[in-house]
């Protein structure tokens, strides 16, 4: 009976030890993004660690199984190794416990989110990890995870003390116990892991206590979160986080959206075949430009371009990453949550693309990053999709001067020049910068510090706004200028001093201009409040060179005067909808709004209609 009466009390410990591990890890993460909680009252910080219990229950008896029975084998088993096997079980679980959250710490002051799935698609590419993160993270990272560990095996240690030898009891009896007590341990492990006998299981939500995102992180359990995402990763079936609506139902709720009359007499070209100049600004979020945010920004010579072009105002990324912001923009596709199409060939192959329709005209088309093009499989997009070049930074002169992640953007801009100087017309040149992204690498000296929350990145758009101008400025003296128009837009949002949430509808709003000699004069400095997202930019432009754009299926003309406004985006677990009328954002596993400005009187019907075009878009994804 003292055998069984240890195995009881050690099978306990096992969730406290687990409670106490994720405890530490709350004011360690609270320690280094001491900032985050800046303006977060002492009391609902401490709310946290009540409100995480549950969530941390189901974390600890799930990771409790497999200890645990080890534990109960000891019952039969009096060998010296046993108690190192159980060490080296825990010591396993607790290393991998602590590089989860060790990798969370490091990453939520750039993310503004949990560890998710989002690093999966970064670690398919080890050496972009490697560059994108400056060296403090990678140190800080491995500080953390020892740090972590060796509190996890200090606790251990204590809770679990070497113990006066036992008689080993007869097998007979040795083993019915075992099992009885390997039963009932493992049921209860379970129930908890579940969040009880309930019928619906725990999700994230049950930790959720705040308005505040940064408060509501705190508490929910970071193993739980990235594990639970990690099996949303993994899922062939994602669809089944979808609202079911039948075809036949969302199609008559979204009529209005897609049977608008297309024709329309707003020509902004005197020319129906210029020279097409895309730049694709790197985490351009709109907070970050002036002439979008009340003049609060970083971005001078943008905002003196907008003047001189067409802005459009109201403009959503679909979705927090460079792969679907690129796929978005130049297939006209919506984003999908938790997918990125370009990382499936075999469906994204069976998608148009800009370049596609204009080489009928004649054009070539060409791509430059200066980074690595592997990442998100962006280089295989467009290769996949005919661009007749596509380079990365390899291209670049060895010599030149070289952020972490990639080229500075000045070299970019002038490799493009080059490039753009050796082409025949008609052509379309596309460049994706790179200087705006973490670790926001730029020339000493060439920005003003800029000052608060978001300070580094801040200073890295101002950086790329001169840049950008430098590029302008040199692209007028060229003879293909007078023929050329530049489509200027973000590939998706960025926390910035004015919003650091990633769950609201303004992180991912971004800028879009189209500028050039091209534009009538009539049109230059015109402001389009409509609203749209990336996906709206393929049939926008190509309306206006009078191309075919049906094929275009997700893709509306915004320069139409009659387009339904409304964007799609995706976020973390989720997905957003806006519309003139308001917006929210819904969160997939806790099936409730983590934003929502409509009305009660409008909020049913958008929430029916954003689910109706969800389900049509994710039934089309699947046909694909």
């Amino acid at each position: 009976m003292q055998d069984v009466k240890r195995t009881v009390i050690d099978g306990f410990k096992l969730l406290l030890f687990w409670i106490l591990v994720f405890d530490v890890q709350r004011i360690l993460f609270s320690i280094h993004n001491y900032d985050k909680f800046s303006e977060i009252p002492w009391g609902e910080w401490f709310q946290a660690f009540f409100y995480s219990l549950r969530l941390d229950l189901a974390t600890a008896g799930l990771l409790s199984l497999l200890p645990m029975l080890v534990i109960i084998t000891g019952i039969f088993v009096k060998k010296s190794w046993h108690r190192k096997l159980f060490f080296g079980v825990m010591l396993i679980e607790i290393i991998l416990c602590a590089m989860i959250h060790g990798g969370e710490i490091n990453a939520y002051p750039e993310w503004n989110h949990k560890l998710n799935t989002r690093v999966f698609t970064h670690l398919l590419n080890p050496d972009e990890v490697v560059r994108t993160a400056d060296y403090g993270m990678t140190i800080w990272f491995v500080v953390y995870t020892l740090i972590e560990t060796a509190i996890g095996y200090v606790l251990l240690k204590k809770l679990y003390p070497p113990k006066s030898p036992i008689s080993k009891q007869e097998w007979y009896v040795a083993v019915p116990i075992s099992l009885l007590l390997l039963s009932c341990f493992t049921g209860l492990f379970l129930v908890l892991g579940r969040g009880g006998v309930q019928q619906i299981p725990i999700n994230i939500d049950a930790a959720y206590y705040s308005k505040n995102y940064v408060s509501n992180d705190l508490s929910v359990n970071s193993v739980y979160y990235f594990t639970k995402s990690f099996m949303l990763y993994n899922r062939s079936e994602i669809g089944k986080l979808f609202p079911r609506i039948p075809e036949a139902k969302s199609k008559r709720l979204l009529k209005d959206l897609y049977t608008y009359p297309r024709n329309h007499s707003v020509e902004i070209l005197d020319n129906d075949r210029p020279n097409v100049v895309f730049i694709v600004l790197e985490s351009w979020t709109a907070d970050a430009v002036g002439c979008l945010n009340n003049g609060r920004g970083a971005t001078p010579h943008f905002d003196q371009l907008a003047k001189q072009g067409v802005l459009f105002t109201n403009i959503y990324a679909t979705g927090s990453t460079s792969e679907i912001g690129n796929a978005s923009i130049f297939a006209g596709y919506p984003a999908l949550p938790e997918i990125s199409i370009s990382m499936q060939p075999d469906k994204h192959r069976k998608l148009p693309s800009i370049n596609q329709d204009l080489k009928k005209w004649g054009y070539s088309s060409h791509y430059l990053f200066s980074g690595d093009l592997k990442y998100g499989n962006i280089g295989g997009f467009f290769i996949d999709h005919g661009f007749d070049v596509v380079e990365d930074e390899n291209e670049f002169p060895s010599n030149l001067p070289h952020g972490k992640l990639n080229y500075y953007d000045e070299a970019l801009y002038s490799l493009l020049l080059k490039k753009i100087n050796r082409t025949k017309g008609p052509f379309m040149h596309c460049a994706f910068t790179g200087s705006t992204h973490s670790p926001y690498d730029f020339p000493k000296g060439k920005a003003p510090v800029w000052k608060g929350n978001e300070a580094r990145f801040m200073s890295s758009v101002y950086y790329a706004d001169h840049c950008l101008n430098n590029f302008i400025k040199a692209c007028k003296k060229e003879n293909w200028y007078k023929n050329t128009i530049f489509v200027l837009v973000a590939d998706h949002g960025h926390a910035s001093p004015f919003n650091t949430n990633p769950s609201v509808a303004q992180f991912f709003r971004i800028p879009l201009l189209i500028f050039g000699e091209p534009i009538k004069k009539e049109f230059r400095g015109t402001r389009i409040d409509a609203i749209g997202s990336q996906s709206d930019i393929a049939t926008t432009l190509l309306r206006q060179m009078h191309g075919d754009v049906k094929h275009y299926t997700w893709s509306k003309d915004l320069l139409n005067p009659k387009v339904p406004q409304f964007a799609l985006h995706t976020v973390i677990r989720g997905y957003g909808w806006v519309t003139p009328k308001g917006h929210f954002t819904w969160h997939m596993d806790g099936k409730m709004f983590q934003e929502n400005t409509f009305d009660a009187k409008h909020i049913g019907l958008e929430k029916l209609r954003c689910h109706a075009l969800m389900s049509l878009l994710y039934k089309q994804y699947k046909s694909l």
